[in-house]
């Protein structure tokens, strides 16, 4: 008897609908799939099996032969297995009634019936949801994350009993009720803050210059002076996430298996801080499936890279595309996707390997060319691409040990607010956000400078050897300020403040 069921398979962030078609024929015990499974779907025969005979149900002693249609995509992971036990015991003839064509299986199978969560469960319904499907049965552990879908029924379950129990209208499940995002938006909290980080009121500027504009930033300083808190701190003054981003977000964080907790929503910016050692694929993507790497899982939110010299020059060149693009192409033999990595770069690193490179009371121990070696793991390329550059200096002891009060991270963020406010309008035809992603037509239009201010810029141009890359980007950092001091005009100061952010390190 032939059978189909429906389920849904990944390429990347998106999912696609795969035909589970089941035929249980006459003739000697086989169990055979087809339709391009990679080992995890070719393993699922087992596990199927298993699961099958656990639960108390009869699986055929028959020739069963699975198709995953279309044939000529490949299919990974284990989310097929379900739909293929469901698929099966209908040919069988259980009582599973057309009823089952209404719904989506998503889920993997332990050897005793139970449901197993799946990776990237979210980009599937999403997709499936926009092919026009309304109902789907999952895993209980995805039942956070699938919660976040309006206008579906998902019902979530613990084992293959009880979605055949289910099917056969033998057991009532309730659908996961829907979870409005601003629920979670409003227990958003952070374990730092800004009033923490005593002094540095320079680089507490540019930091919000930095984020209002969606810039990538670098700190040039000794070991601590307050660098990686500095950077910590810029999820605590950033936008909070709106309900698409969140979900862009998500999915990304779903595919790559990082879901985790009781919220099953990434709604708080990203916060990635790779080690130096860590692999060229766990940042960038790819790997035998091209998974997501770091700067995707980054998406809409920061990549840290603390102590930038120390990772290597071919990791630290590969960042380069997605700076500038803010997508990465991960190309494989098996695939080639793309995945978003909008991300705000922050570095810090040590003005020389020692630390004490131009620093107040402080010995240098290393020569030029181990200044210049160290100081050249960050091309010029590179550097060009990071909009703020700047030296921080040691914190002071009377500043450590001081009473006055810091302007705390809530205070900054209404000005940063305020400031993308103004970006989301002016940029509402444009489909970027932020001063950070400006191209050439932008500039024109919304960065025009009087003759004063061009003068400036001429100037710093031919001081700092600046490229043509550099200037745009003081030029882009210029308009943020001007956002924040709430100026339609960018002014001299704003072009002056933005010069001072651009420091020559290398």
């Amino acid at each position: 008897m032939l059978a189909k069921t429906k389920s849904y398979a990944l390429f990347g962030l998106t999912g696609f609908a795969v035909d589970v078609e089941v035929d249980v024929a006459n003739g000697l015990p086989a169990f055979d799939i087809v339709g391009l499974p990679d080992t995890a779907v070719k393993e699922s025969k087992e596990r199927v099996r298993s699961a099958i005979k656990n639960s108390g149900l009869k699986f055929p002693n028959h020739k069963i032969t699975i198709n995953l249609a279309p044939a000529d995509v490949k299919k990974q992971g284990a989310y097929l297995d379900l739909a293929i036990a469901i698929g099966i015991l209908k040919s069988n003839q259980v009582g599973l009634t057309d009823n089952v064509s209404e719904y989506v299986f998503i889920g993997e199978l332990s050897l005793d019936g139970s449901i197993r969560s799946v990776q990237g469960l979210l980009p599937m319904i999403i997709s499936a949801k926009n092919d026009g499907v309304k109902k789907f049965i999952i895993p209980l552990d995805n039942k956070k994350e699938a919660s976040y879908i309006e206008g579906v029924e998902v019902y979530a379950m613990t084992s293959l009993k009880q979605v055949v129990n289910f099917l056969l209208g033998e057991e009532i499940v309730e659908r996961v009720e829907y979870t409005p995002y601003e629920v979670l938006k409003e227990n958003t909290e952070y374990s730092v803050d800004l009033s923490y980080v005593k002094g540095q009121a320079f680089a507490k500027r540019a930091l919000e210059v930095a984020v209002a504009g969606g810039h990538n930033i670098l700190f040039v300083g000794p070991p601590g002076a307050g660098k990686t808190m500095l950077a910590k701190c810029i999820p605590t003054i950033m936008p909070e996430m709106s309900f698409e981003e969140a979900l862009e977000t998500t999915k990304i964080h779903s595919v790559a298996g990082k879901i985790t907790g009781d919220n099953g929503i990434v709604y708080k910016r990203p916060f990635m801080s790779p080690h130096h050692t860590a692999s060229q694929v766990s940042i960038i993507g790819g790997g035998q499936n091209s998974m997501p790497g770091v700067i995707s899982l980054a998406h809409n939110g920061v990549l840290f890279l603390d102590e930038v010299p120390e990772y290597s020059r071919v990791l630290l060149e590969c960042l380069r595309q997605p700076l500038e693009d803010r997508v990465v192409t991960v190309a494989r033999i098996k695939a080639s996707v793309e995945y978003p990595a909008s991300f705000m770069l922050c570095g810090s690193m040590n003005p020389c390997p020692c630390g004490n490179y131009g620093v107040k009371d402080k010995v240098c121990t290393c020569n030029s060319s181990t200044i210049r070696r160290y100081r050249n793991k960050l091309s010029g390329p590179l550097l060009d691409r990071i909009d703020i550059q700047l030296s921080v200096d040691s914190v002071e002891y009377e500043d450590l040990v001081s009473d006055s009060k810091e302007e705390s991270s809530a205070s900054v963020k209404k000005r940063v607010d305020f400031a993308r406010k103004i970006q989301r309008e002016r940029f509402k035809n444009d489909k970027i956000n932020t001063n950070a992603e400006m191209g050439e037509k932008q500039l024109k239009e919304f960065c025009k400078l009087s003759k004063e201010c061009e003068d400036i810029i001429r100037k710093s141009f031919e001081a700092l050897d600046l490229s043509a890359r550099a200037r745009s980007r003081i030029i882009k950092v210029a308009r943020t300020i001007a956002d924040l001091d709430m100026s339609e005009n960018i002014e001299v100061k704003h072009i002056l403040e933005a010069v001072s952010y651009r420091g020559k390190f290398n």
